[in-house]
């Protein structure tokens, strides 16, 4: 599985606490090892976000991706409110 990262998504990534990359990096490797695994609570956006998908990391803080040819860009990570509001 190929995962990339989009440059907004570096960018929020390293704006966000450290405790946030810390969870993220978790998620992660669990994301590689199982994208269905159900505490990533893993589905697909509605609305503007179409086409995209989500996982959880934290209570509040999701981290957004695409996939395009097979390959896995995550490109937004950040606050349900940040996210969707």
């Amino acid at each position: 599985m190929e995962i990339r990262f989009a440059k907004q998504f570096k960018k929020h990534y390293q704006k966000s606490p450290p405790a946030i990359r810390q969870a993220f990096d978790g998620r992660l490797e669990l994301f590689m090892a199982d994208p269905n695994n159900f505490s990533l609570k893993n589905h697909p956006l509605k609305g503007d976000l179409f086409g995209k998908f989500t996982i959880n990391v934290t209570g509040d803080w999701r981290a957004v991706y695409t996939v395009a040819d097979g390959v896995i860009i995550f490109v937004a990570l950040g606050t349900h409110s940040q996210l969707y509001g």
